[in-house]
């Protein structure tokens, strides 16, 4: 019988265990993630207002109750957990599916000031993230600029305007749920340095803006007719055009006073984040234009714009993992169709899929065919692989390093002490933000320990 782990639970890793499953009745798959937690961006990604989205989680449970799939929470593969090397004794075969783990930085002079931060750490506190800490991100802030025109930036924007009402039914924390109600910040920024036609955003995300109560959302219309594509638009992609429609009409919507203010900003590139007694006080950016070629030129006109906090939203990246080969220029590991390569040699027993794989891109959804070639690899591969006698039970293997894995139902015990959480606020189901909290309520399991 085939034995395959499966490193990450998000999305990547659960149809990789999926694919295994149905594509093969014999094998066994136990999916391991460094959180007590499952389900990857699905959990701590997907903003707390998309409903419709995070309830896919539904669908990746359907997964991970298979009879055949085993999850196993709580287990951090490299430094400070279980080698590597020591892994991959213990299966027939290791599908590695970690994602991204960094974000790309702006290499400009003050990026690192006080109140400048990554969008993903932004994110991961609002998600409850138990790696994440209250840094007082709204903190004594009136403004703030979100650097980046994708989905990402969408969301924190909207965040950043939502009311404490609106946000009240959704599973935040309640530490970020008070914070963002104490919050002062009544005007965002969210910049891309290219044009309208060449934001990352979907036209959906971008929509959701416009229908922020309490909200006034404006778009300057000469900085969108910088842009022969807006101007244009008939030979543009759907997306992109159907994004040029939503923000022409709202360029022709005249300017009303509310609480909060949005402003899209396009054509304008970061150049430096300056200091105000210690820590970012304005972002000057340097007006370009586009260059005919796809890109944009510096025109050596710049413009400061207040912000007390700054949210860097220019990207992801993966980082080398442990006893895996690496690609630093792409960020992703060397592979064959999914088969892990060392020196441009096929590494037997060894696959990546997601983000790791590929590089991030594409939606949730890219991940179906991504996994399926990658798995379609391994059982090519499979005769091969069962050759290797493994004579030790993963599970035992890891309790002798002192990792006790949390179970299935150390995570449904989780999920329980959130509903009671949210019961004793008021509200629905409550995120446990902190590593205590979720490994205090996954021993509650008691005598359902993973076997």
């Amino acid at each position: 019988m085939l034995r395959v782990a499966v490193v990450g639970s998000g999305p990547s890793g659960v149809y990789t265990a999926q694919n295994l499953v149905q594509l093969d009745p014999g094998v066994q798959v136990d999916v391991l993630d460094r959180l007590p937690c499952p389900y990857g961006l699905v959990r701590y990604g997907v903003a707390p207002d998309h409903e419709k989205i995070k309830s896919l989680q539904n669908n990746l449970r359907t997964v991970l109750e298979h009879e055949r799939v085993r999850f196993l929470g709580g287990v951090r593969i490299g430094p400070g957990g279980l080698p590597a090397a020591r892994l991959r004794e213990l299966y027939h075969a290791v599908v590695y599916c970690v994602g991204a783990a960094t974000d790309r930085h702006l290499g400009i002079p003050g990026e690192d000031l006080p109140g400048s931060w990554s969008a993903t750490q932004f994110v991961s506190w609002y998600s409850a993230h138990p790696d994440s800490a209250d840094d007082g991100f709204v903190r004594d802030a009136r403004s703030a600029v979100v650097i980046g025109v994708g989905n990402v930036a969408v969301d924190v924007t909207r965040m950043l305007a939502r009311s404490p009402a609106e946000l009240s039914p959704t599973d935040m924390p309640q530490a970020a749920l008070s914070s963002l109600a104490a919050s002062r910040v009544r005007d965002i920024h969210m910049v891309g340095r290219r044009g309208p036609s060449q934001a990352r955003f979907t036209t959906k995300e971008l929509r959701e803006l416009g229908g922020l109560p309490d909200t006034e959302l404006r778009v300057d219309p000469a900085e969108l007719a910088l842009d022969p594509g807006y101007v244009g638009p008939s030979a543009l992609p759907a997306v992109q055009r159907r994004n040029v429609d939503v923000l022409r009409g709202w360029a022709e919507t005249p300017p009303h006073d509310a609480p909060r203010h949005i402003r899209l900003r396009f054509f304008l590139r970061p150049v430096e984040l300056l200091a105000d007694r210690g820590r970012v006080g304005a972002v000057r950016f340097e007006r370009t234009q586009p260059d005919g070629q796809g890109g944009v030129t510096g025109t050596g006109r710049y413009e400061d714009i207040e912000a007390q906090l700054v949210l860097r939203s220019v990207g992801y990246r993966g980082v080398p993992l442990e006893g895996l080969p690496f690609d630093a220029a792409s960020g992703t590991v060397p592979h064959l169709a999914g088969r892990v390569l060392r020196a441009g040699v096929v590494a037997p027993g060894e696959y990546v899929a997601g983000w790791i794989k590929r590089g991030p891109t594409g939606v949730i959804g890219t991940n179906r065919p991504c996994a399926k070639e990658t798995v379609l690899s391994l059982l090519e591969d499979a005769p091969v692989l069962e050759r290797k006698e493994l004579s030790e039970d993963p599970v035992a293997a890891l309790r002798a390093e002192g990792i006790e894995p949390v179970s299935w139902a150390g995570w449904q015990a989780i999920e329980r002490a959130e509903a009671t959480l949210g019961a004793s606020l008021g509200r629905s189901v409550v995120k446990l933000a902190d590593w205590d909290s979720l490994l205090a309520a996954a021993r509650t399991a008691g005598s359902q320990q993973v076997s």
